[in-house]
């Protein structure tokens, strides 16, 4: 398992996120606070607070591909 934090400036973002990481077969989760969502679902995305960084687990070790898709949401 791998945790990254990642943030969204915009809605498209949040699109453009959910398209990435829907091209990969293992889970994704969010979690913001106590909530943990999907992170292939964009309802479950936009119910979140997206006014911070949301933490993202990635259930799988070679994710390194993934990572690459999503660079430019993870937050520094």
């Amino acid at each position: 398992m791998k945790a990254v934090n990642v943030y969204f400036p915009t809605m498209d973002s949040v699109k453009e996120f959910v398209n990435a990481v829907s091209a990969y077969p293992y889970e994704i989760d969010l979690h913001s606070g106590r909530y943990v969502v999907d992170a292939k679902s964009l309802l479950g995305i936009f119910s979140l607070d997206l006014g911070k960084p949301i933490v993202c687990e990635i259930y799988n070790d070679n994710c390194d591909e993934l990572l690459k898709d999503i660079g430019k949401y993870i937050a520094k």
